[in-house]
């Protein structure tokens, strides 16, 4: 395992610094903007390109990149929305996404409001639908920025420095320890598993939240019936 970890670490390690940090600011406006981020692994890349930081300079620029990186492509979704409107939800690309993730980001918006933003982040589809419909539904860009950006720096910081201390724990143990590359694997799937509870934790409270919105716009369709 020592051997195969090495082999790998080293790999990414050998590629230029900001070649890596580039890479994954640039992954992260694609994981983030419009309709890509459902098909590009951006919190993998992430995580591979953390694993080869050296030093506390570079893990803050990777950060920085990665946040930036999210950041921008959130405020490209937001711009088409804001410019192109229903067009992207009825092109064939927004039809493929499904008319009930467009209408779950709607009312999730109008239940939400801020919260949803920066809760978005951290839920799948919703994170490349909401950017999409906040730009749709008239909200202040300023206003956007100030709930986007706390989440994709939580999302950005914690990626990162779990990451880069694996790796950096890995490397001062690989020499000493036969089962430092299980340890280093443990530490990176238990982070992962935390993420992907944490997410289940959220979409539960939130579907009930929505659940409770859906039932009562259909007893009020109803009503008008």
């Amino acid at each position: 395992m020592n051997e195969i970890l090495d082999w790998l670490l080293d790999t990414v390690q050998a590629v230029d610094p900001v070649v890596r940090t580039l890479f994954a600011g640039l992954a992260m406006m694609l994981e983030t903007s419009v309709l890509v981020g459902l098909v590009v692994p951006g919190d993998t890349i992430v995580i591979v390109a953390g694993t080869a930081v050296d030093g506390i300079a570079q893990g803050a620029w990777l950060v920085l990149a990665v946040l930036v990186g999210s950041l921008l492509g959130e405020s490209i979704g937001f711009a088409l929305g804001r410019w192109l409107g229903p067009r992207i939800r009825f092109s064939r690309v927004g039809r493929l996404v499904g008319e009930r993730n467009w209408v779950r980001a709607e009312v999730y918006l109008r239940r939400r409001g801020g919260p949803a933003i920066f809760l978005s982040r951290f839920l799948p589809v919703l994170h490349s639908l909401v950017p999409l419909t906040v730009g749709m539904s008239g909200f202040a860009y300023r206003r956007f920025l100030a709930w986007t950006v706390p989440a994709c720096t939580v999302w950005s910081v914690a990626y990162v420095s779990v990451a880069a201390a694996a790796a950096e724990g890995y490397r001062d143990l690989s020499d000493s320890l036969h089962y430092a590359g299980y340890l280093f694997v443990g530490v990176i799937a238990a982070f992962l598993l935390l993420v992907y509870i944490a997410k289940r934790v959220i979409s539960a409270r939130e579907a009930r939240h929505l659940a409770l919105e859906e039932t009562a716009g259909t007893r009020a369709d109803d009503v008008k019936d």
